[in-house]
């Protein structure tokens, strides 16, 4: 599974990194903002998306809302400070599908990844 972690800050990386290893997940796409996201997803397509909020240049919102208007179907889990409701619904109508919150630790990360990649499966 190819993930793209999109966050400006290199320690979060390097723990999604480490976390997405732990499970077996090592093909890694990085960007340090939206539009350093949008330019990789020109030439490449991840199987997972892993975004922050807050970034310079292009916020994960904003990311979300653009990838969403040409692709419907890589799922895109924000992985955020922002913990207020109304900032969940606002990232789950930009279209995210899944949600965690800052500082999250390698189980809740990878559960939220197990649980998102679940849900795409087809029901058998």
């Amino acid at each position: 599974m190819k993930v793209m972690l999109v966050d400006d800050s290199r320690t979060i990386r390097n723990i999604q990194k480490n976390v997405l290893g732990q499970l077996g997940h090592t093909e890694i796409l990085e960007a340090g903002d939206g539009l350093e996201a949008l330019k990789l997803l020109e030439t490449d397509t991840p199987d997972l998306m892993l975004v922050d909020w807050n970034m310079p240049n292009m916020d994960g919102i904003t990311l979300v809302r653009k990838v969403r208007e040409t692709n419907k179907k890589t799922p895109i889990i924000m992985c955020t400070t922002e913990a207020q409701k109304d900032r969940v619904i606002e990232a789950i109508k930009a279209g995210v599908n899944n949600y965690v919150v800052k500082p999250f630790n390698v189980e809740s990360l990878s559960e939220k990844i197990d649980q998102t990649m679940a849900k795409l499966q087809p029901a058998s």
